[in-house]
């Protein structure tokens, strides 16, 4: 949902991940506006924050199994624009920092959280071992995981969180390589984070983690092409 195509679009799509094909579309969200944090668990996905270039604070939700526009789900703590950095359990959706003119320099290290089938205002949940934005996080149903970003410069940091508590968050290790828009997504078991920038070049690398245990990342392969994008998969924490 949304992005800048070139204009900042309001546009959700879909795609059954069983098969191949081009994308359909599913609906609108409630306001256009690029670069929001994306979660869903089995039956509702959440699109939090972004920006119109305003900053926004708009949490909006569809139910994923019935094509639609957009609901109002409630606000964040903090408007900011917050690529790549939903994660959670099948109960719960937490949202790792970002970008927002609230703070300065601008990068915040907040994290909130929401209760996924509910709706209402995000709750501050803790704070990020440092300050970024543009990083990337992934989830078992248990561990949430953020890694990588940019603050004055590319970071390799990862840390994690325990999504069923509140608290900060424990350093978990190192990426491979430093870089911010890093493409994240996982199964129950292992985490990736493929691609990414690193000034002045997109990277190829792909890194993996094992969500219950903590230590430096390690080299998975490459992608076919050096980019800076996004990732899912069908087996991430929010699913049940």
């Amino acid at each position: 949902g949304g992005g800048r195509a070139p204009g900042i679009s309001n546009i959700i799509e879909s795609f059954e991940m069983q098969s191949t094909g081009n994308a359909a579309d599913f609906g609108d969200l409630t306001a256009a506006r690029r670069n929001p944090g994306g979660f869903s668990n089995s039956t509702r996905g959440l699109f939090a924050g972004g920006n119109t270039p305003s900053y926004s604070d708009v949490i909006d939700y569809v139910t994923i199994a019935a094509a639609g526009n957009a609901t109002d789900f409630g606000d964040l703590t903090v408007a900011r624009r917050a690529s790549n950095t939903g994660a959670g359990s099948s109960t719960r959706t937490i949202f790792f920092s970002g970008y927002t003119p609230a703070v300065s320099p601008g990068y915040t290290d907040n994290m909130d959280y929401v209760t996924t089938a509910s709706t209402g205002n995000a709750t501050d949940f803790g704070d990020g071992t440092i300050v970024r934005g543009y990083g990337g996080t992934l989830s078992s149903s248990t561990r949430a995981v953020h890694g990588g970003g940019q603050n004055g410069g590319h970071k390799n940091v990862i840390d994690y969180v325990t999504i069923a508590s509140t608290g900060n968050a424990t350093d978990f290790g190192d990426l491979t390589t430093a870089r911010s828009n890093p493409a994240p997504l996982s199964n129950s078991i292992r985490g990736v984070f493929a691609t990414g920038y690193a000034s002045p070049t997109m990277v190829d690398v792909i890194d993996y983690i094992t969500i219950a245990s903590t230590g430096n990342a390690a080299d998975f392969g490459d992608v076919l092409t050096a980019t800076s994008t996004n990732g899912q998969s069908n087996g991430h924490g929010g699913l049940s």
